[in-house]
């Protein structure tokens, strides 16, 4: 039974979902208060009544952006019928214009911000990436397991590469602001599926 959300929550979510573009496209340290209570339209007071500090509704924003992503992924892979069909599910969510037009992966920018000046958020995007790794690599095991991929696939290999390969196609395109780099990179991670098929 779903209980419905006080007041409160309400606005925390509100707060989440208003500022999650923002922070997404311009990072921790870059989005401002002001950036803040202009996405929202409410007060330095009514966000910081129901947020610690701007470090705390980045944390809730992160954990937003990400699993607006996978549950994305999710809902693509619910229609998909064999394990490598999931697993190409990947390249497709990851080329489409939708997540650049929420700035791109959270994951992969909040990563390169934190990695050096903000533990909190570099711990929630280590957490995020070691669970997609899981992700794919319990689709290659069930495809091992299915007689989908050969037997002899390296596993966690594989899984980390692919996680590797699109992150790196992603940066690699906002930064030249070359799609088509991104497009390469997922061709790449389309060929690696490829090879594991028996």
């Amino acid at each position: 039974m779903n209980k419905e959300l006080s007041k409160a929550e309400r606005t925390r979510q509100f707060i989440i979902e208003s500022t999650a573009v923002v922070f997404n496209k311009k990072g921790y340290a870059g989005t401002s208060l002001a950036d803040l209570t202009e996405a929202t339209g409410l007060t330095k007071g009514s966000i910081y009544g129901n947020f610690e500090n701007k470090e705390d509704v980045a944390l809730a924003v992160f954990d937003y952006n990400a699993c607006r992503t996978a549950d994305l992924i999710d809902q693509r892979m619910a229609r998909a019928n064999t394990f490598y069909d999931k697993l190409m599910v990947y390249t497709k969510v990851y080329s489409s214009e939708t997540l650049a037009e929420r700035g791109g992966c959270a994951i992969l920018n909040t990563a390169v911000e934190a990695d050096d000046t903000n533990d909190l958020l570099k711990n929630k995007a280590a957490k995020a990436v070691l669970k997609w790794k899981k992700k794919i690599t319990d689709l290659i095991e069930g495809g091992i397991a299915a007689g989908e991929f050969k037997a002899d696939v390296n596993v966690s290999q594989t899984a980390i590469s692919i996680v590797a390969l699109i992150e790196g196609g992603i940066m690699i395109g906002k930064v030249t602001g070359i799609h088509t780099n991104l497009e390469q990179v997922l061709k790449t991670v389309e060929l690696l599926i490829n090879q594991m098929k028996t």
